[in-house]
């Protein structure tokens, strides 16, 4: 179990597949386990990308305010970009993520955080999910949020916008939960030769995590599994 997800589960979460497997087994014994046979869970090293270049358009509310649950699919959806360091040149991943089931229902990469990516990765999320009004979207107070071309998506597909305070990242914090844990499962530990192959592993690494990666949040399931099961419910 601890193989077929790339090193990536530590033992409670081998823990938690196993006992949803059937096995009878204390997380303990699990932990010492792991010990004996050198199964090593990757360690997060944070460092986070800042858009924030002070107020160079309209700025919104925290009209999520923390609340980070969503009754239903299409309704909260949370956005940010992170940056990597790839064969000697930086690379920047723009992902939208809705809060009902942490999914990652689009995302856009770039050699430059410019307004084509974050208003690519929306456009493709608006497409690809067709949410219908009432949708809030949420963001820092990047500059790419505060261009008018994000704020017309928005308001071209009925939606709501929502922005952290500034400087305040814990009012994101589901978005910047997932960097780290891509950050940690997939980057950190691995030396990419080129910008492809780093693209093609996130892309590998966001099926993943959409399909396969389990949390307890969504009780025991990975996002898909958890919509799947909820709305069929």
């Amino acid at each position: 179990m601890f193989e077929k997800n790339k090193a990536r589960y530590g033992h409670r979460r081998v823990h938690r597949d196993l006992v949803t497997a059937g096995w009878r087994v204390a997380k303990k014994t699990v932990l010492a386990l792991m010990r004996r046979l050198g199964l090593v869970c990757l360690v997060r090293r944070r460092r986070r990308y800042n858009s924030f270049k002070g107020q160079v358009g309209k700025t919104a509310q925290n009209l999520l305010a923390r609340n980070f649950t969503a009754t239903a699919p299409n309704r909260k959806w949370v956005t940010d970009v992170t940056e990597f360091g790839i064969a000697g040149r930086k690379l920047y991943l723009s992902p939208v993520m809705d809060l009902f089931d942490r999914q990652i229902v689009a995302y856009s990469v770039s050699d430059s955080p410019n307004l084509q990516l974050t208003n690519s990765s929306l456009q493709q999320a608006l497409t690809t999910q067709r949410p219908g009004h009432g949708l809030l979207v949420h963001s820092d107070q990047g500059f790419q949020y505060q261009h008018n071309s994000w704020q017309a998506l928005l308001t071209a597909a009925g939606a709501t916008q929502s922005m952290s305070r500034k400087a305040n990242c814990y009012d994101n914090a589901i978005i910047e939960n997932f960097f780290g844990h891509l950050k940690e499962e997939l980057f950190h530990h691995t030396t990419f030769t080129s910008a492809d192959a780093f693209t093609t592993a996130l892309a590998d690494y966001i099926n993943w995590y959409n399909n396969h990666r389990t949390s307890t949040t969504l009780k025991g399931l990975s996002p898909v599994q958890y919509r799947t099961q909820t709305l069929t419910a």
